[in-house]
């Protein structure tokens, strides 16, 4: 099996690294390029075997399986180069949330998934969003699904549903990063504890929490019950939270959906000329 990537930016490259790392894939079994093709050959540069295409249509003649990893404004420019040379048979995998199945299967005479990968599957953790048009049979939902499960839990959703898992399972990292650093920055200015100290006792408490709500059996509800003793120092710390945070997961929620809704009508403009509905 021949596995193809079109665009080895950021998540493309992390992909490509994960596949690898976790022995998902041979460098030999994957080709790629780039609108920079410097990028592409410092990958096979590290990893010998990896093949560098000069264009997507190489990379569509080489592959059983194609990811398309760019830009939501890059996407039709892409399709256009590739539509006539991509067959039934393949399947094309795209990783941008604002491109829609039915854009695809509009456009593409190929069996079509989206998925929305996580940088935490760089560590081979965290979910998998996938989601899969009609063309998509059983034994191809299990191939690439067998691909995905190296790196990550596959996990089908349906596309209505992409933006709010997505905010829970991609841009979650992020926001979750962010709340550390915030953490960490008011430990350091408030009592003196060095960065390195808190930011290693901050990391390795996320660690184990994670742990604790996949492997671990605990809920966020059951997690909190078990640390926070009734009139204790993190009930109190929980009460302020409540307090303080209210409305902020919400208002978070409406700027990601607000911002993804703008980005399905540009998408939907550069494909077909018109607005979403």
């Amino acid at each position: 099996m021949r596995v193809g990537f079109i665009g080895t930016g950021s998540m493309g490259s992390i992909l490509i690294e994960a596949f690898i790392q976790s022995g998902a894939l041979n460098p030999e079994h994957i080709v790629a390029t780039n609108r920079t093709i410097s990028k592409v050959e410092r990958l096979a540069a590290t990893y010998s075997g990896l093949k560098v295409a000069r264009s997507n249509i190489d990379v569509v003649r080489d592959c059983d399986i194609l990811f398309l990893c760019v830009k939501p404004v890059e996407f039709k420019a892409v399709i256009d180069d590739i539509k006539d040379e991509a067959a039934p048979e393949q399947i094309i995998v795209s990783i941008t949330s604002p491109v829609l199945i039915r854009q695809l299967e509009d456009l593409l005479g190929s069996k079509i998934a989206k998925i929305i990968p996580s940088i935490t599957n760089f560590v081979f953790s965290g979910a998998t969003l996938c989601v899969y048009s009609d063309r998509m049979a059983d034994e191809d939902i299990e191939r690439l699904e067998n691909l995905l499960s190296h790196i990550s839990a596959p996990i089908r959703i349906s596309e209505e549903n992409t933006r709010i898992s997505s905010d829970l399972s991609s841009c979650g990292p992020a926001f979750l990063a962010f709340f550390i650093q915030k953490f960490i920055d008011a430990s350091v200015e408030e009592t003196g504890i060095s960065r390195e100290e808190a930011t290693q006792l901050a990391s390795e408490m996320t660690l184990g929490t994670g742990k604790l709500l996949t492997t671990g059996g605990f809920s966020p509800e059951s997690l909190q019950k078990s640390v926070a003793v009734p009139g204790g120092i993190t009930a109190e710390g929980l009460h302020m939270m409540e307090k303080e945070l209210c409305g902020l997961f919400n208002n978070l929620i409406h700027t990601t959906h607000a911002k993804y809704e703008e980005d399905l009508e540009k998408v939907e403009a550069r494909f077909f000329g018109t607005k979403v509905e």
